[in-house]
C-alpha cells in the first residue's frame, strides 16, 4: 500500500535569487537555521541523508539526490521514507526573490497505513514543516517579517 502526497507553497522574502539560492544549495547548513531539520550527512557530491522531524513525533530518513542545481530550478530526489522529488523555483520578485515549492512524494508501510485516517493531520505537519523553513530562511537571510507559507490545494 501506498499513499501519494502533492505539495505546494510560495512565499517571497527580499534578498537576491542569488543569495536565496546558495542558502538552498548548501544542505550541510539546513539544521543551522531550519528547526525542522535535525541533521544532515554528506553521501557525496550531490547526495545526503536528511533526518526531519516537524511537530508529529516521526522522523523521517530521506536521501536527497541533486537532479538541478541551475536557476531559476532547484530540484532534488526523494528516497527513503518518502519517495519522489521536490522542487523549488527561484525567481525575481519585486524586493526580492519569490520562492514556489513543489513536491510530489510517496510513503509507504504505516505512513501510508497512517494516510487512511490521518490524511489531514499529516498535511498539517508537513505545512508546519515549511513554516519553519520560512522563518528560519528569513533568520538565516537576515530579512525581516514572517508570513505563513500559502499552501496550494492538493492531495
Amino acid at each position: 500500500m501506498r499513499a501519494r502526497y502533492r505539495f505546494a507553497s510560495a512565499w517571497a522574502v527580499p534578498a537576491e535569487v542569488g543569495a536565496v539560492a546558495d542558502v538552498a544549495l548548501d544542505l550541510a547548513g539546513y539544521p543551522s537555521w531550519w528547526p525542522e531539520v535535525r541533521a544532515v550527512a554528506r553521501l557525496g557530491p550531490d547526495a545526503a541523508r536528511v533526518l526531519c522531524r516537524s511537530a508529529l513525533p516521526y522522523t523521517l530518513d530521506l536521501v536527497l539526490e541533486a537532479v538541478s542545481r541551475d536557476l531559476p530550478t532547484l530540484e532534488v530526489s526523494v528516497a527513503g521514507d518518502l519517495d519522489g522529488w521536490v522542487r523549488w523555483t527561484l525567481t525575481p520578485a519585486p524586493g526580492g526573490t519569490r520562492l514556489a515549492l513543489a513536491q510530489e512524494v510517496s510513503v509507504g508501510g504505516a505512513l501510508a497505513a497512517a494516510s487512511v485516517l490521518a490524511r489531514p493531520v499529516l498535511r498539517w505537519n508537513h505545512h508546519r514543516m515549511m513554516a519553519g523553513c520560512e522563518q528560519g530562511l528569513r533568520r538565516r537571510l537576515g530579512t525581516p517579517g514572517v508570513s505563513s507559507p500559502r499552501p496550494a490545494a492538493g492531495r
